[in-house]
């Protein structure tokens, strides 16, 4: 039921799996910060080992490649290539991110890399992180620099992982590095994050890659109730933690929010409208959202009831996303390109036979095959994630793999998910 060149994949990010945090001229991230601060992680986690995959990265490509997966979803460690986020290239840092897409290449995998997944050099926070407008400006020649390394063996760049993210968890509430809790005062670093999208997407072109892309956080808001104060509140809540993600790269301007947006400078949107090629759809589930409690934020989360949850008590719905591809679709027009289920997953425990895992993603492959026979052009999905790992402020403790991994021996084993997976992408080839 789905196209013979469809991209059945999988993904990751360098932060959650490599470990290696010191070595070979890496410099520090706010996640590395982060954690070392007393209360941030789950049980005082870091992710200084993590997976090991820094001297493991051969024996989990080959991993990949027994799913018969055509597509890899990985991230590079800024901090790997720019230990300060500026200057030259750590040349080491390259060679390891060299040896990486060589190896996709020998297995038949398509190389997609993350260009940012959340680990911001230390330095460039210190002097003001996403708040700083010249961030935008660093992640350009970074990207830069990685581009005339790799250009001429990478199927897909994504720009930017979840910067909604970024903002709200890392910014506005302070749960994820760099722990600020700013609230609505943090809305300026989702433009410099968008901003930085945009300058990278020209710096990348300037240095022959081909397609190129954005990974978004789409969490559709869902009113608590009936009543007109729950509807106009999900409508602020889709304008500033979904559309505005969206809405300046596909249509060049902003929703509306009703908010200051004085750091909005002249030309901005023209930059970050330059012209992608795909759009990375990252979906786990819709938010309740109801009438604001107080006037600190113009509307309230609210848990979503009457759904079956995953280990980590999130509502399973893969109607949302159906229902989301089809609301992109409806919003975008024909600006939408291509989309990419860019992640999918869930957390369950320990098991290695994990039914609750493959229903899961069979719920939400079929999901997306409803949104394909309603003409909405998805190209492929990429399930989160390959392995175990660290799971930002949560620590060790979620499990998302498809493959099990002991962290005391780092022993992997594939669960019956990672045979359910190769099974579907062998009956659809």
């Amino acid at each position: 039921m789905f196209p013979s060149d469809f991209q059945w994949g999988v993904a990751t990010s360098a932060y959650q799996i490599e470990g290696a945090t010191t070595e070979d001229g890496r410099g520090p991230s706010t996640w590395d910060t982060f954690c070392r601060q007393s209360g941030r992680v789950r049980d005082g986690h870091t992710a200084d080992v993590a997976c090991d995959h820094y001297h493991r990265w051969a024996e989990d490509l080959d991993l990949i490649a027994g799913l018969g997966a055509r597509a890899y979803r990985f991230s590079i460690a800024w901090p790997r290539i720019q230990p300060t986020g500026s200057g030259p290239a750590n040349p080491k840092g390259l060679d390891f991110y060299d040896r990486l897409v060589d190896g996709l290449a020998e297995r038949g995998v398509a190389a997609v890399p993350t260009l940012y997944h959340w680990d911001l050099p230390q330095p460039l926070e210190d002097e003001g992180g996403w708040m700083n407008r010249d961030t935008a400006h660093r992640f350009a020649e970074y990207a830069a620099l990685v581009a005339e390394r790799l250009a001429d063996r990478v199927d897909l760049w994504i720009t930017l992982n979840e910067p909604m993210v970024v903002m709200a968890y890392g910014y506005a509430f302070g749960l994820y590095a760099p722990g600020r809790a700013m609230m609505l005062d943090a809305l300026p670093t989702a433009h410099h994050q968008l901003l930085g999208h945009g300058l990278a997407t020209t710096a990348l072109r300037a240095e022959g890659a081909g397609r190129i892309g954005i990974a978004n956080h789409y969490t559709p808001a869902w009113p608590a109730g009936d009543g007109p104060e729950d509807v106009t509140a999900a409508v602020a809540f889709d304008a500033l933690l979904n559309w505005q993600f969206t809405d300046p790269i596909l249509l060049g301007r902003y929703p509306g929010l009703g908010l200051d947006l004085s750091y909005v400078r002249d030309g901005d949107l023209e930059v970050i409208a330059a012209p992608i090629d795909a759009l990375g759809v990252n979906y786990y589930n819709p938010t309740g959202v109801a009438a604001p409690d107080d006037d600190t934020l113009p509307f309230a989360m609210r848990d979503l009831t009457g759904f079956p949850t995953t280990g980590m008590g999130w509502p399973i719905v893969p109607d949302g996303l159906h229902r989301l591809l089809v609301d992109l679709r409806e919003r975008y027009g024909a600006a939408l390109p291509p989309v990419y289920i860019t992640e999918s997953g869930c957390s369950y425990d320990e098991s290695l036979d994990d039914t609750a895992r493959i229903g899961y993603l069979n719920a939400h492959v079929g999901a997306v095959r409803g949104a394909m026979s309603d003409g909405i052009d998805v190209r492929g999905y990429y399930v989160w994630s390959l392995l175990d790992n660290f799971e930002w402020a949560e620590g060790y403790h979620p499990r998302f793999g498809l493959v099990h991994v002991d962290y005391a021996t780092q022993k992997r084993t594939p669960r019956a998910s990672y045979a359910w997976y190769r099974d579907l992408i062998a009956a659809t080839s």
